[in-house]
Formats: C-alpha cells, structure tokens, sequence
C-alpha cells in the first residue's frame, strides 16, 4: 500500500511539471506589443512626434521629447496635459534629414543630366558641322545655271573664231581665260571630303558670286558675237 501511495504522487508530480513547462513554454512564445517602444521609434524615424509615457518623458526626459505643457477642459477631468514639440526637442526625426539627401541627390543627378545633355547636344552640331563641311549641298542648285552659261560661252567663242576666220582669237582667248579662271574656282569650292572641309553657308556665297562673274562673261561672249556678226 505505501508503494501504490509513492506511485501515485510521483505521476501527480510530473504531471504538474508538464503542466508548468508547456505554460512556461507558451507564455515564452506569446508576442508582446510594447506601445510605449513603437512611439518612441516612430517619432525618431518618421513621425508623428508622440512619447508614452507622456509625464515621464515631461520630468525625466523633456529636452530629449521636447514634452510641455498645457491645460484642457474637460468637465471633471479637465487638467494639465502633456505634449510634444519637435521643434522644442535637441533632437530631430531623421525623416528630414533623408529627404534633404535626396533631394540633394536628385538635384545632383539632374545637373549632372543636364551636363551630360549639354555635351551630346555640342558633339551631335559638331558631327553635323563636320558632315556640313565635308558634303557640298548646294551646287545642285547652281549646276544647271553653270552648265547653261558654258554652252552659251563655248558656242559663242567658237563662233567667233569661225566667223573672223581667227582674226579675234585675242579677244576670243582673253575672254577664254578668264572664264577657265571662274569654272577652276567652282572646281575647288565643289571639292569634298577631308581636306576640303568648308562650311555649305559658305560654298553658297562663292557659287552666287562665280555666278554673277559667269552671267558678265556670257554678256561679253554675245556682244563678241555681235562684233563678229558685224564686221566678218
């Protein structure tokens, strides 16, 4: 009997023990949301500026929470109340102070697209300066005027020549000469590629004016041929 009696109070026993170890165990395991700790780091991270508690931070901790006081109505339990200035506080939320690096940034990272932009923009009207002054792209819009006027200057020359039977080759060639003088002068300013960069703006200048020389010469050709005409 005093067997059974031992028997009985040990399984008594570690039942108990089981009991209070899986308590144990689960109250370990239990979350526990601190308010006062998420206030507190919420209003060093982002915001709003809140401490709990609020009188303890008011005695203990009012430089740090910036805590001050102030009077509220509330019937029976109106009384002093505490609040929390940011403004008041020796410390800041670092919210601000990431914003401001960002922007910064930001800002830093637009200047610096904006260089970059500049700089495409400068090199891209070089490469087309470049490709400017290496194609000539106005002489098509002289050529047929230049080809004209030197088959009315060959035609009238050599009209000339038959017609005096070479008695006007003096004036004949003088006027040869210094049409040759005005086509190798068109002949350079057509020349392209590198070596021979020059600006279209420019080539169109010197096209009008070998132009103007051109029309004088085939005004000269036809008052030869009317000489010729004339006295042969």
């Amino acid at each position: 009997m005093k067997h059974s009696h031992s028997s009985i109070i040990f399984i008594m026993c570690t039942a108990l023990a089981f009991l209070f170890v899986g308590s144990g165990s689960a109250y370990a395991q239990k979350k526990v949301h601190d308010s006062q700790k998420e206030k507190q780091w919420r209003s060093m991270e982002t915001g709003p500026w809140d401490f709990a508690p609020d009188w303890y931070y008011y005695f203990l901790h009012k430089k740090y929470s910036g805590a001050e006081t102030y009077w509220k109505w509330s019937g029976f339990k109106s009384g002093y109340r505490v609040r929390f200035k940011e403004h008041k506080s020796n410390v800041k939320t670092v919210m601000p102070r990431r914003v401001a690096q960002e922007e910064t940034q930001k800002e830093k990272i637009k200047k610096v697209e904006e260089e970059r932009e500049k700089v495409k923009e400068m090199h891209d009207e070089e490469v087309f300066r470049a490709a400017d002054r290496n194609v000539d792209l106005v002489y098509h819009s002289f050529k047929d005027d230049f080809t004209r006027m030197q088959k009315s200057i060959t035609e009238g020359l050599t009209y000339c020549l038959t017609k005096s039977k070479g008695k006007m080759a003096p004036q004949v060639s003088e006027l040869q000469r210094q049409n040759d003088m005005i086509c190798q002068s068109i002949a350079y300013t057509h020349k392209q590629g590198i070596g021979n960069e020059l600006e279209n703006s420019k080539r169109q200048e010197a096209y009008i004016e070998y132009k103007k020389q051109m029309e004088q010469i085939v005004s000269r050709v036809a008052h030869l041929v009317g000489m010729a005409q004339q006295y042969y």
